[in-house]
C-alpha cells in the first residue's frame, strides 16, 4: 500500500506519547486486576487533561487500587440429570427442560456443603469474613443444582446471582431423535470433539466463541468492583469473595481452554467433570488463578492436564496479573519445530 500511494506510515515510535498510551493492548488473564488508569503527578484533583476529557480510561483512578480480585473461581457442573440416566428423555423433552434425578438434588446438596467448608476453612479474613456470587445456565437442572447448592448458605453469605444465557449447554439441536444422535455422537469421535458441528447444534468451538463474550463480562464485573468495592484509606476491608458458575462439562471445559489459553489438542485430552463435581481456580501468592491452589498434581492429571499444563499452573500460582509465562507450551516450540 505505501508503495502504491508514495506514502509510507511514520513508525509508532515517532506517534505522539498519548496517542501511543491509547493504543496500548492488554490480554485477558495477564491484566486481569492490573490497574488501566494512570494518577497524574500533580495529583488525583487536578483538571482533566483534553485527552482525558476524550478518552475515560485515562482519567485517574478514584482509589489508590484496582478492585480486590474474588479469592475463588469455582466451576460447578450439575448433578445426575435425566438425561444422564435416559437419553431417550431427549427424544421427548427439550434440552433446556430437562430436570434432576433424586441422585441429582442430593448431588447438589453434597456440592453446597462441600463448598460452604472450602470458603469458611479458606477464608483469609476468618470465617465471618466470605461471600458467594453465583452465575447460573438458564437450564432447569443447573437452576435446580443451584437452589440444591443454596441451601448450605443463609441469605449474608450470597453476595448475588446473575442467569446467564453464555453458560448454557452446548447445543445439540432441538427435539434428538436416539439413533440419529448416536451416530452423529460417533461421527464427532472420528472428526474431533471441538470443530465438530452437530446438525442444527453447535460445535465445541461454537461454544468457545460465547464463553469468549463472557469472560470478558467476567473480567470486566471483576476490574470495576461489582463483586468487591475497592476499600478507600481507613475504611474495613471488604469480604472475600467467591464466583461459582454452576453450568455444563462441555462448556466448563472451555472455559478453562479460554481462560488458560489452552490448544485445541489440550482441550481433547481433557475429562468430563463428574455430575456435582467442582474445579477450583484459586488466587496464588502474587494474585493469579491456579487450579494448584485446591488440586494436587495427580488429579489434574486425571482430570487430562499434561506435565507442561501442570507446570504452567505452577506457575501460576506464584505470578502476578501482568506477568507472562514465556516458558508455556503453547508459546512457540510447540508451533515451531526449527527450535529443537
Amino acid at each position: 500500500m505505501a508503495a502504491a500511494t508514495g506514502f509510507a506510515p511514520a513508525p509508532a515510535s515517532a506517534w505522539p506519547r498519548s496517542r501511543r498510551r491509547r493504543l496500548r493492548c492488554r490480554c485477558c488473564e495477564d491484566t486481569l486486576g492490573v490497574p488501566r488508569r494512570r494518577a497524574p503527578a500533580n495529583g488525583a484533583n487536578a483538571p482533566a487533561s483534553r485527552d482525558q476529557l476524550h478518552f475515560p480510561e485515562l482519567r485517574p483512578l478514584p482509589y489508590p487500587a484496582p478492585p480486590p480480585r474474588p479469592r475463588r473461581i469455582v466451576l460447578v457442573r450439575h448433578g445426575q440429570s435425566e438425561g444422564n440416566v435416559d437419553e431417550s428423555a431427549y427424544t421427548r423433552v427439550p434440552d433446556p427442560l430437562i430436570g434432576l434425578t433424586p441422585k441429582g438434588r442430593r448431588d447438589a446438596e453434597d456440592c453446597g456443603r462441600r463448598l460452604h467448608r472450602l470458603f469458611s476453612d479458606g477464608s483469609r479474613g476468618g470465617d465471618d469474613d466470605w461471600k458467594v456470587y453465583f452465575y447460573v445456565s438458564p437450564y432447569r437442572r443447573t437452576l435446580e443444582t443451584l437452589r440444591g447448592i443454596g441451601l448450605a448458605f443463609d441469605a449474608r453469605r450470597i453476595a448475588g446471582v446473575r442467569e446467564e444465557p453464555r453458560l448454557r449447554e452446548q447445543d445439540f439441536g432441538n427435539f434428538q431423535d436416539r439413533e440419529k444422535m448416536r451416530a452423529e455422537k460417533e461421527v464427532r469421535r472420528r472428526y474431533g470433539r471441538f470443530f465438530y458441528r452437530f446438525p442444527d447444534g453447535e460445535s465445541a468451538a461454537d461454544v468457545y466463541d460465547r464463553i469468549t463474550g463472557f469472560r470478558e463480562t467476567l473480567r470486566a464485573d471483576i476490574d470495576i468492583g461489582r463483586f468487591q468495592p475497592p476499600s478507600l484509606p481507613g475504611s474495613p476491608a471488604a469480604p472475600e469473595m467467591n464466583l461459582v458458575l454452576v453450568s455444563h462439562g462441555l462448556t466448563l471445559r472451555v472455559f478453562l481452554m479460554r481462560w488458560y489459553k489452552w490448544t485445541v489438542r489440550q482441550f481433547e485430552g481433557l475429562a468430563n467433570f463428574d455430575n456435582g463435581g467442582a474445579l477450583v481456580m484459586q488466587t496464588g501468592e502474587g494474585g493469579r488463578y491456579s487450579l494448584l491452589g485446591h488440586h494436587s498434581a495427580d488429579e489434574l492429571r486425571e482430570f487430562g492436564l499434561t506435565d507442561e499444563m501442570i507446570d504452567d499452573q505452577l506457575w501460576q500460582s506464584t505470578a502476578r496479573p501482568g506477568e507472562l509465562n514465556y516458558n508455556f507450551i503453547t508459546n512457540g516450540p510447540s508451533f515451531f519445530t526449527h527450535f529443537s
